[in-house]
């Protein structure tokens, strides 16, 4: 395969979604019906929230279609890059397309620039990035994330939710998305304190969906038997770190043991 070449006034720059429209790899989407809901799979509850050290990212792991689970162990959390991360929620294949194409544009630029993007960059770069999606939505594929990331330049964790038609809007405290996020969100905000430190927050996370998944079917409880449990990952000045299964496994039987002791 031979590398594009563009001429000095025709450069399309460090943008990665410009880069593929000179080169006639974007190819919008178009739907003459609207695609009923049993069609395709549906990624449904993520959280996020502000912490002494940085964010946290959280997404249950059940895929529904229509009334029939279709996936118990998606991923909805993914990293951007070392310092920021995408929580999922909606139409589960072009989100995902969505998310790998959203890490592309920050890899590439970065080589192209020799350094990140700003975490507010990288923020309106995915808000564009909906909102290209916007026809799509229309016709049932909606895709509404989450964006979170540590920002070096302010020193402390930022989040930031979108709606449909790109909308962006930065979030002091807590972010929720998906059909379980009333109920996730409710927990989240009225838990959330000044200060938590990652344990804490880890476990207002892991209450949150828990929550969720008893009023929402369509939101995924943790499942022991199958060793399933959420997708949850910090985000700090060192970095994106994943919380292992094993940690989320003994906090959640905390939880159900303190439900019990009620």
């Amino acid at each position: 395969m031979n590398l594009p070449r563009f001429d000095t006034h025709d450069d399309p720059g460090p943008s990665f979604a410009e880069l593929l429209r000179r080169t006639g790899f974007d190819d919008p989407v178009s739907l003459d019906r609207q695609v009923p809901a049993d069609e395709f799979r549906h990624g449904t509850t993520c959280v996020a929230v502000r912490y002494a050290d940085g964010v946290l990212l959280a997404g249950d792991r059940r895929a529904t279609s229509g009334n029939l689970i279709s996936h118990r162990t998606l991923e909805k959390v993914f990293p951007a890059d070392r310092h920021s991360g995408v929580a999922i929620a909606g139409a589960a294949g072009p989100a995902i397309e969505m998310v790998r194409l959203f890490q592309l544009q920050l890899e590439h630029y970065e080589k192209v620039e020799g350094g990140s993007l700003s975490l507010e960059g990288k923020a309106n770069q995915l808000g564009q990035m909906v909102r290209s999606n916007l026809p799509a939505a229309m016709q049932g594929l909606v895709v509404v994330p989450i964006f979170a990331g540590f920002d070096l330049g302010r020193d402390e964790g930022r989040l930031f939710e979108y709606d449909v038609t790109g909308g962006r809007y930065e979030e002091s405290q807590t972010a929720s998305t998906g059909s379980g996020s009333l109920h996730a969100g409710t927990v989240m905000k009225l838990g959330f304190r000044e200060g938590l430190d990652a344990g804490a927050v880890i476990d207002l996370a892991i209450e949150a969906l828990f929550e969720a998944a008893d009023e929402d079917s369509a939101t995924g409880g943790p499942d022991p038997v199958r060793g399933i449990y959420p997708v949850m990952a910090l985000i700090t000045a060192e970095g994106y770190r994943r919380i292992d299964d094993e940690e989320l496994a003994d906090r959640t039987q905390t939880l159900i043991e303190r439900r019990r002791n009620r």
